[in-house]
């Protein structure tokens, strides 16, 4: 049985994916939610046992990570193994790693040995700190690269120490700008007719991920602070508590200052000499702040939230989980979308943020089992079925 495409878009490129835990997993979603015959690679279940990171199989994460994919158990220590998987490669678009920078030429899988015998590979890999320098054999985990990557310190209360982002970040985004980078490389090979080596950070990751601030240090000097919930230059946005809540309020420019002001029966504020303008607003934000939620406080959030978007203002209610998918907009995005699964029944995800008009993406299959699909792999590689029982009962799969 061929693979079955999520979406038209990639489905012309087939990829190896040898990744695990969660920037490497997240690299090969996009790929894979895009339409790419996606082959998940992974240890025989009896060697994995006390390896696999990142929950249980059956568990929410591993079936949110590895849908759309077919998977097949491979050893890579047994040279028929290794044997195996060099095979593959020769034919594949694209290979995904999140090794240790040292492990793949350890194994000579590392993508100078794969692309002399196939010069179109476009090979990707994802690690802590980088393929070389200082740091490149230390373990790389989410929370040391905000922490290195200066997200921590930004983040948070002022005075509280620093605070970690509540999503593993670093980890999301190197694998988000991993899948960027082989599609980058895959554009690129159309005119060249080349592969190349693609390879990102969690560390590089989180520190263009700092956007804004990290230029005010690169042009400016200047180092951020934590700001907690007050933007740090945009002043009045920040979160007040509502008669029976909380809600974000994003005021910025002075059009948008003066609307909101008269929103909230407070005309008077953009005459005040302490808030006429953006610095004095700043420097004295504190006040401002209060004043408003003395405001904000006589009202429900539903009431604040429709006045304010009815005049421009940008504001909005502050969720949690459940009631975020329960609202209306992110119903009307579908953000999430129903699979079957053979061992859980049907299965609820999160669906990609980014739409195609032509070549949609879709759910097309739950995440496989262990090794649901090698002998159908194999038998495309042109093993017969006794080669293939062979190579198990040797557990080189």
């Amino acid at each position: 049985m061929p693979a079955i495409h999520a979406s038209a878009a990639l489905s012309r490129f087939t990829v190896l994916d040898l990744t695990r835990v969660r920037s490497g997993p997240t690299c090969v979603r996009q790929l894979a939610d895009w339409g790419a015959n996606v082959i998940k690679i992974e240890l025989p279940e009896a060697m994995e046992a006390g390896n696999q990171l990142g929950g249980a199989r059956e568990g929410s994460d591993f079936q949110n990570l590895h849908r759309n994919k077919r998977a097949m158990t491979l050893n890579l220590k047994d040279p028929e193994g290794l044997a195996i998987l060099k095979k593959m490669a020769k034919t594949a678009d694209v290979i995904v790693e999140n090794f240790r920078p040292d492990v793949k030429q350890r194994l000579g899988i590392d993508y100078e040995t794969l692309a002399k015998d196939n010069p179109g590979l476009v090979y990707a890999s994802i690690s802590g700190f980088g393929q070389d320098g200082p740091y490149a054999k230390r373990p790389g985990f989410d929370q040391i690269a905000q922490g290195m990557g200066g997200l921590m310190s930004i983040t948070g209360a002022p005075g509280e120490g620093p605070m970690r982002v509540g999503i593993p970040i670093a980890d999301l985004t190197a694998g988000i700008f991993a899948s960027q980078g082989i599609m980058l490389a895959l554009l690129e090979r159309e005119q060249s007719g080349k592969g190349q080596w693609v390879h990102t950070s969690l560390l590089q990751a989180q520190i263009f991920m700092l956007d804004f601030q990290a230029s005010r240090w690169t042009m400016s000097g200047e180092v951020a602070k934590q700001a907690g919930n007050n933007h740090p230059t945009s002043i009045p946005t920040g979160v007040f508590k509502t008669s029976d809540g909380y809600m974000n309020i994003a005021v910025s420019g002075e059009k948008i200052w003066t609307r909101f002001c008269e929103a909230i029966g407070r005309p008077d504020l953009p005459k005040n000499e302490d808030y006429d303008t953006a610095p004095k607003r700043s420097e004295n934000r504190d006040t401002l702040n209060a004043i408003i939620q003395d405001v904000i406080l006589t009202e429900t959030t539903k009431h604040w939230v429709d006045l304010f978007n009815k005049e421009g203002v940008p504001a909005g209610p502050i969720y949690n989980i459940d009631q975020t998918f329960a609202d209306p907009q992110v119903k009307h995005l579908g953000m999430q979308q129903t699979v079957h699964s053979e061992e859980l029944g049907d299965i609820d995800l999160v669906a990609q943020p980014i739409t195609l008009s032509r070549t949609p993406s879709k759910f097309v299959a739950a995440p496989p089992s262990y090794g649901e699909h090698t002998d159908e792999i194999l038998g495309e590689l042109g093993m017969s079925a006794e080669e293939i029982k062979a190579l198990r009962d040797k557990q080189v799969i």
